[in-house]
């Protein structure tokens, strides 16, 4: 009995971690994604929800709903375990995504790698990139491997082009030497790699294209004018984007309505990409949730409640049409002109529902001006009416154009988003030295080490010796974790701070507004007694073009227990506070570690 339970056990591990092959084969002048021998499209969409581990279930059993077959992450983190085998259990492939720095900032981040001169850092990428293969390659819900995403579109010169190439070549030839089961994919927008990857990374099997609207029915034609004979997976599609809108209203991009959204899914997957015989399928973006500038473009949830882009997901893929239909805006305006912040304006709106249900309507804006959290803000406005009798808002504390948005959701959880424009003046906004977004307090720059305001990326000293656990639980003074900063060293000092953007040193804008705090506050303990070290915020000096417009900080004494450490406020200006924590200590004979917890603006 023990020899058939040992044998059902073993067997159960080789079920478990069996890999299944992905093959690409040509017949012809058609391209074909195989997975074990048998044909697979790609009818998938990228994913958003991957930190939400406790709902998997949940999203994988909608994605079954909408028949959607694969998903794609960008990167690799800790939880891709966890997604592997909720993808397996739900029959769903996974393109694996492993990230790739930007050179310069772009629409995806602030980032400014130099692939000319960080040796270090491409060598980080390239290890990065062969332990996720390794660790992952025998996984039967992988598909392919996705490297990088639009890098080149995020790069200056040539130069940069050339290197980066180079580092993608060598990381996908090492790749192919320990994984001939799964073809590697490159990421980029619309053809801005495919010289690049023509003539520098011949070991790429698949092309990855970002492209939106109809622009996703002319890469086949774009491939063949190059000569390109390999497959391509559009890696990301939905309505045309922001940064093709020509149309504008006080500067701002015109959105497609609901109805362009609905149809450059439902019918463009047809019409632009299934059809095309060196595809091999689709990532439609975005299968995730938000409640900023992007949600109400492009995203299957906004807030919550579902958007048109979920049911035209499912048309695409299944060729059913919604159970329950999105209201449609029908009209939505504002008057012309410019008008003072907190002004009552009246609103013109005409909403149709087909199912004729209670429809709860709400208001809000976006300034699409500042920093990059702050431009892609979505607030809500204050508005009085109804329906019936027709509804009025209040314009916020602004200066210049605002976008201006109109949600009607139904009682199905369906919302359906119209924007427009309009201008408003206010002197004191208009004099906003650095416009961030304004928190609101109290203000938590680390707590359990989750949605982090601010990155710690700012290493200094002696950097190299310097080891961070942002998610530590070994030791914890409240909540699930705490930061923990270990110096593996025993001479020499070192510093460490957490800013917005990360990896920058005032160049670009950045930060948040914690105009009201009056005291700064953190716990921390040493694992060596009576360690010095100096903490605060506020690391970027006025010789910056975007610096800390206030810091403090304090020398102190850590003990072996958890103390509690405040500082006191008064009178600093808090209005773009871009290093939310800073710590700088040194070590006398010997490394050590530093406990930080709760850290907070009050």
């Amino acid at each position: 009995m023990k020899r058939i339970l040992s044998l059902l056990l073993v067997l159960g591990c080789i079920f478990q971690y069996s890999q299944a092959q992905t093959t690409i084969q040509k017949q012809g002048k058609s391209w074909q994604l195989l997975v074990d021998g048998k044909p697979f499209d790609i009818k998938g969409v990228t994913f958003g929800y991957d930190k939400d581990i406790a709902n998997y279930d949940t999203y994988f059993k909608d994605l079954n709903f909408l028949g959607v077959n694969a998903i794609r992450t960008w990167a690799t983190g800790n939880n891709m375990p966890q997604l592997l085998e909720a993808a397996k259990k739900y029959n769903i492939k996974v393109m694996v995504g492993i990230w790739m720095r930007h050179g310069r900032p772009g629409m995806e981040d602030d980032d400014s790698f130099n692939y000319l001169k960080d040796k270090k850092g491409m060598e980080d990428m390239y290890n990065n990139a062969i332990r996720v293969v390794q660790k992952y390659k025998d996984h039967s819900a992988v598909l392919t491997w996705g490297i990088g995403n639009e890098v080149y579109l995020n790069m200056a010169t040539d130069e940069e082009k050339e290197a980066y190439s180079e580092l993608l070549e060598r990381i996908c030839s090492k790749i192919k030497s320990i994984d001939p089961n799964h073809p590697i994919t490159s990421v980029e927008a619309w053809t801005f790699g495919l010289e690049w990857w023509q003539k520098y990374v011949p070991s790429i099997d698949i092309y990855g294209l970002n492209s939106y609207g109809a622009g996703a029915g002319f890469l086949a034609s774009e491939l063949e004018k190059r000569n390109i004979d390999k497959p391509y997976i559009v890696t990301e599609f939905g309505v045309t984007g922001e940064w093709d809108i020509k149309i504008e209203k006080y500067g701002v991009k015109q959105e497609p309505t609901d109805k362009e959204k609905y149809n450059a899914i439902a019918n463009g997957y047809p019409e632009w990409i299934a059809n095309k015989p060196a595809n091999l399928g689709v990532f439609v973006f975005h299968y995730s949730d938000g409640n900023h500038y992007g949600s109400p473009w492009l995203h299957t949830h906004h807030r919550g409640a579902y958007r048109p882009q979920y049911w035209a997901i499912r048309e695409a893929y299944t060729g059913e049409k919604p159970i329950n239909n999105v209201p449609a805006v029908v009209n939505f305006e504002l008057p012309y002109g410019k008008y003072k912040s907190y002004s009552w304006v009246p609103v013109t709106l005409n909403v149709a529902d087909v199912e004729n249900e209670t429809l709860n309507i709400s208001f809000h804006y976006n300034h699409r001006e500042g920093s990059r959290i702050r431009r892609n803000q979505i607030n809500t406005l204050m508005h009085r009416g109804t329906l019936k009798s027709s509804f009025e808002i209040q314009l916020p504390k602004e200066h210049g154009a605002i976008k201006v948005y109109v949600n009607a959701k139904d009682s199905y959880n369906n919302v359906g988003i119209a924007s427009t424009a309009i201008k408003v003046t206010d002197e004191d906004a208009k004099n906003r030295k650095y416009l961030v977004p304004k928190v609101r307090l109290p203000f938590y720059v680390y707590k359990d080490g989750e949605d982090m305001p601010y990155a710690p990326s700012a290493y200094m000293g002696n950097y190299e010796k310097i080891l961070v656990d942002t998610r530590n639980t070994t030791d914890v003074h409240s909540g699930s974790a705490a930061l923990k900063i270990s110096y593996n060293h025993h001479y020499n000092w070192y510093g460490l701070g957490m800013v917005n953007p990360a990896n920058d040193w005032g160049d670009i804008l950045g930060g948040y507004d914690i105009s009201g705090a009056t005291k700064f506050s953190f716990w921390a303990k040493s694992s060596e007694s009576s360690l010095r070290a100096t903490i605060g915020f506020g690391l970027i000096g006025k010789d910056k073009a975007y610096p800390d417009t206030a810091k403090e900080s304090r020398e102190i004494k850590l003990g072996t227990k958890w103390k509690k450490y405040t500082i006191k406020l008064k009178k600093q200006d808090l209005s773009c506070i871009r290093s939310g924590f800073t710590l700088f200590s040194q070590s006398y004979g010997a490394g050590h570690h530093i406990y930080i917890d709760d850290i907070v603006f009050e």
